[in-house]
């Protein structure tokens, strides 16, 4: 934590002080409210009694301006504190490679963003302005009864003590309760997320009560820990008032008995109780701050778990072996892939090699790793075994950011995000301008969605939601070919486009004023049967590769694929 609050050393030095020096002026004032009852009221003084009032209310202005001096200086480091520590939280979790996220969770990523940071922020802010600050005044005012009377003052020592014990106490048992409070406040998250975008899933089966009840019994066990952790902690304020109240009512007793014996003045006894009271609210304080703090430690702890995570894919700063130009443009060299946790691999001893300029397809049954082998190659993930290259070079030899920008993928779920279209078109080359953006968008037979929209500056919504899946998907592909990438890999890219649409597309990008590798995923044999290389797989093995005729020949499992959707055609 110190190092998101280094920049930030004059306010958490100033709040505290402030703070310090209000509970300094707090602590004059039962000396002051003696001086009114002894000298003033019992000795016969007006004058007196207003000259000590003015001093009161002295106190109380000064007192109330270096209160407001330190809660502008504790708000100022705590805000400011809590946005140093999103943006290295988002930068850390944006930089995770897919198998980090997907062990992560996004709604664990989210919470810890959210409802993490924003807990911790509070702890800053009440550490800053009461965890010295009340201490301080305890500690003071045990002085100050001292120099007032002795044995009255032992009091103070027992009562100090005894709190001390019941807080420690009640926090080594809060704390790890109040860790899993935030533990089950991210299921309810994450079934809230899941609720919320398969919503439409949800009602076409109709699923809405069984959702609601398996959403209920989430929020119910959440609760149900939140109270658990409330009762703990609610424990400090009554234990805290039967110890104070005890301590005065032998306070009181043993004052009347000093005063009966001429050892203290009433006024002195008033100061005492006054004491003991500050005592009260400061440790009442003090029980609430330690909860505040419990729940921003457990947070901080899960924040400090997520800043300390380090992608497993890492990347040189520089190429470590210059392109060969005469290298295939992408070659599996019996690469071998797991996912992490996985029984089995999801990819096995791959080989193959694609030419530069060459359109391969990939076609197999759902499962059959499709997805997986065209993530390996911009290195999404890394292969468990064999080589994949790009221009004769390792991809773990190629800086990502040099890698990925020869790369351009659409995926599976078009992503879309809220703004312009020009703004999203942009995100493949930030440079572009509208006409390279609207040629872009011509090949990705986008151009009517466009104008549908009122043109590129026409408003995209959130995921796209004010776009059919259709037009998300060539959007998408208009924003790889924006960036004019070297390897175009369009993983099942066309699915929700009709096939005449689909065969547009196809033949537009084969007509590019330049000729990228192109990767076409797709259930269907029409979209990749005129590809240089056709890829088979099956169970995450290659069944078989070569060209369409080829494959009829020699592939049962093509050929079955292929009669499955041209079945009518075949018998005729």
């Amino acid at each position: 934590m110190l190092k998101y609050l280094r920049k930030y050393r004059l306010e958490c030095v100033c709040a505290p002080l402030f703070k310090m020096l209000e509970a300094l002026f707090d602590l004059l004032v039962p000396l002051v409210v003696a001086s009114i009852i002894d000298r003033g009221i019992l000795g016969g003084s007006a004058g007196h009694v207003w000259r000590m009032c003015g001093v009161l209310v002295a106190l109380g202005l000064i007192g109330l301006a270096a209160a407001v001096t330190a809660q502008y200086f504790a708000a100022k480091a705590a805000t400011g504190f809590a946005a140093d520590v999103r943006h290295a939280l988002f930068e850390r979790l944006t930089a995770l490679s897919f198998p980090d996220v997907d062990r992560v969770g996004v709604s664990a990523m989210i919470t810890r963003m959210t409802s993490d940071v924003n807990q911790a922020q509070t702890g800053v802010n009440m550490a800053l302005r009461l965890l010295l600050r009340s201490p301080f005044v305890v500690l003071g005012a045990m002085v100050m009864a001292f120099t007032i009377d002795a044995r009255c003052a032992l009091i103070f020592l027992a009562v100090i003590a005894a709190l001390s014990a019941v807080v420690c106490a009640i926090m080594a048992v809060n704390i790890p309760m109040m860790q899993g409070v935030q533990r089950q406040l991210e299921a309810v998250l994450a079934a809230t997320r899941e609720n919320l975008t398969g919503a439409r899933v949800i009602r076409a089966f109709r699923r809405e009560d069984a959702q609601y009840q398996a959403f209920r019994a989430k929020n119910r066990e959440l609760t149900s820990r939140q109270r658990r952790a409330g009762r703990v902690s609610a424990l400090l304020n009554p234990v805290t008032y039967v110890l104070i109240n005890a301590a005065v009512i032998v306070l009181v007793r043993q004052g009347a008995l000093r005063v009966d014996a001429g050892a203290l003045s009433t006024g002195a006894v008033v100061a005492l109780y006054n004491y003991m009271s500050q005592i009260l609210v400061e440790l009442l304080k003090f029980a609430s701050l330690t909860v505040t703090i419990n729940k921003a430690w457990a947070s901080w702890k899960r924040i400090a778990s997520a800043l300390a995570l380090t992608p497993s894919i890492t990347s040189p700063d520089a190429m470590e072996s210059p392109v060969d130009p005469a290298a295939p443009a992408v070659r599996f060299d019996h690469v071998t892939f797991t996912y992490p946790g996985a029984a089995s691999p999801a990819l096995e001893d791959i080989d193959f090699a694609v030419a530069p300029g060459q359109t391969v397809g990939i076609i197999g049954g759902t499962g059959s790793g499709k997805s997986s082998l065209a993530r390996l190659i911009p290195r999404f993930y890394e292969a468990t075994a064999g080589t994949v290259s790009v221009d004769g070079v390792d991809v773990r030899s190629w800086p990502q950011v040099e890698l990925r920008r020869r790369v351009g993928v659409v995926m599976q779920k078009a992503s879309l995000f809220k703004g312009s279209i020009r703004d999203n078109l942009r995100w493949g080359r930030d440079d572009a301008d509208d006409e390279s953006l609207l040629r872009a968008a011509e090949t990705a037979q986008a151009l009517d969605v466009i104008e549908a929209k009122g043109g590129l500056s026409g408003e995209i919504e959130q995921n796209g939601g004010n776009l059919s899946g259709g037009q998300r998907q060539r959007l998408t592909i208009a924003r790889a070919l924006a960036r004019r990438p070297e390897i175009l890999i369009l993983d099942d890219s066309a699915s929700a486009l009709d096939m005449a649409t689909d065969a547009r597309l196809r033949r537009a990008i084969a007509d590019l004023d330049y000729r990228p590798t192109v990767f076409i995923i797709s259930q269907r044999t029409a979209s990749i049967m005129n590809a240089d290389l056709i890829l088979v797989l099956e169970d995450g093995r290659l069944a078989g590769k070569g060209a369409h005729a080829q494959l009829m020949e020699s592939c049962p499992v093509y050929r079955e694929i292929y009669d499955s959707q041209f079945r009518k055609e075949a018998a005729s």
